[in-house]
């Protein structure tokens, strides 16, 4: 404790450093601001009382003023995002972080990141402070949120330049998602619309959170099925690993119907997105397309594979949407090996679930093909030929009619 003289003496000190303040022009502002953070880094709220002996509220309401006015020239931006950024750390309670949003804290830091010619620093420092605001509880997180927050953190995050902005963008809106029930719907919508950006960091990061929160609803919004079904294209396997993953936690929810239809159509790409040339004399079909959606035809055989393995009732909904026909068909797909490969695993999974689904499939392939498949669908594309291939696409396997008839014959 100090004594009543020193507490005096140190409030002079600090009132002679205001007043130091007030009068100096930005060169001696600068000077004073280097001199704080050299000897505040890290300091503790108690240990900032004392030192400032109880004005510390004063400068920082002068610190987050000066800010306001001249973050647009970018300055001293910086220096006084990071000495803003002392206060709020140390503070042990409400007190520094209920001032700054007060004096318009919260508002200033989402109009810098909003600046165009903000630094791509100046904006992770000024997310880094949204975050400490956001770990401060409900009420700040939902401060942030009505302050069209979310909309400026994920431009930042689909915009940005560097990883730094991208993940610190990500740590916050990872922060907003928890214990802010209020604006729980808003963050879900956003991250949607959020996996709709060009960045694979990006796309990464969002699908992560998209999973934790989507964790939490009881409903899904039928808006997600199209954009998680185009993060199959990615050619980033760490983005095409999160997008099946979540695929696969959305098996529980009511677009259930939608998201497996969507995923057996990727099997066989639709005209317009990929070319089908008619070869009128033999009447067979020959593939050719872009990289992305071959990928796309891959992930998704694998993912429906994934499905299909995990629940016995969800293999039968696929029988039903004609997957055995759409899975012969991009085995037959010689421009990507990988999508040969998924094919036929996926295959291999229904073959071995259903003695009707072999009969007819060993019709089409030949005894010789079928052979090679059944000894190892993961090699089978290296014993096909031009032959076969063609045969596999033009296939017109109806497993449903099948069923159907053993169905109505039991």
């Amino acid at each position: 404790m100090m004594s009543t003289e020193e507490e005096q003496a140190n409030i002079g000190e600090v009132l002679s450093f205001l007043r130091e303040w007030d009068r100096g022009d930005k060169k001696v502002r600068c000077r004073m601001l280097n001199t704080f953070l050299t000897q505040n880094t890290g300091t503790t709220f108690y240990e900032l009382e004392l030192r400032f002996a109880q004005v510390a509220s004063l400068f920082l309401a002068r610190l987050t003023t000066w800010m306001r006015l001249t973050y647009m020239f970018g300055t001293f931006l910086g220096l006084q995002l990071k000495a803003i950024g002392i206060f709020l750390s140390a503070s042990s309670h409400d007190q520094y972080l209920m001032e700054f949003l007060e004096d318009g804290g919260v508002l200033t830091l989402l109009d810098i990141l909003s600046y165009a010619q903000s630094k791509e620093e100046d904006k992770t420092e000024a997310l880094r402070l949204l975050l400490t605001v956001s770990n401060g509880g409900r009420k700040y997180k939902e401060i942030i949120c009505e302050s069209q927050g979310l909309k400026v953190i994920a431009e930042c995050l689909a915009e940005s330049d560097t990883e730094e902005t991208q993940e610190t963008a990500w740590a916050l809106l990872e922060s907003l998602s928890h214990g802010n029930p209020k604006h729980q719907n808003q963050i879900y919508k956003c991250l949607i619309t959020l996996m709709t950006c060009t960045s694979p960091k990006a796309q990464q990061l969002v699908l992560h959170t998209l999973r934790t929160v989507q964790s939490k609803l009881k409903t899904a919004h039928h808006g997600i099925v199209e954009p998680l079904l185009k993060m199959l294209r990615s050619l980033h396997l760490e983005v095409q690993d999160e997008a099946i993953n979540l695929i696969l936690d959305l098996k529980c929810y009511d677009i259930r119907p939608v998201l497996l239809s969507g995923l057996v159509s990727l099997l066989r790409p639709s005209e317009d997105v990929l070319q089908h040339q008619n070869i009128e004399e033999s009447g067979l079909i020959e593939m050719t397309g872009s990289l992305p959606v071959f990928v796309q035809q891959a992930a998704a055989a694998k993912t429906i594979r994934l499905l299909a393995e995990q629940d016995q009732e969800l293999s039968h909904e696929l029988l039903s949407l004609e997957v055995i026909q759409r899975l012969l068909y991009a085995m037959g797909n010689r421009e990507h090996i990988d999508a040969q490969i998924q094919a036929s695993l996926a295959l291999a999974h229904f073959v071995r679930s259903l003695p009707v689904i072999e009969d007819h499939v060993q019709r089409l392939m030949g005894s010789t093909l079928f052979a090679a498949f059944m000894h190892n669908a993961e090699t089978l594309y290296m014993n096909m030929d031009e032959t076969q291939a063609k045969i596999l696409l033009s296939n017109r396997i109806n497993i449903c009619e099948v069923l159907d008839g053993e169905s109505s014959a039991g």
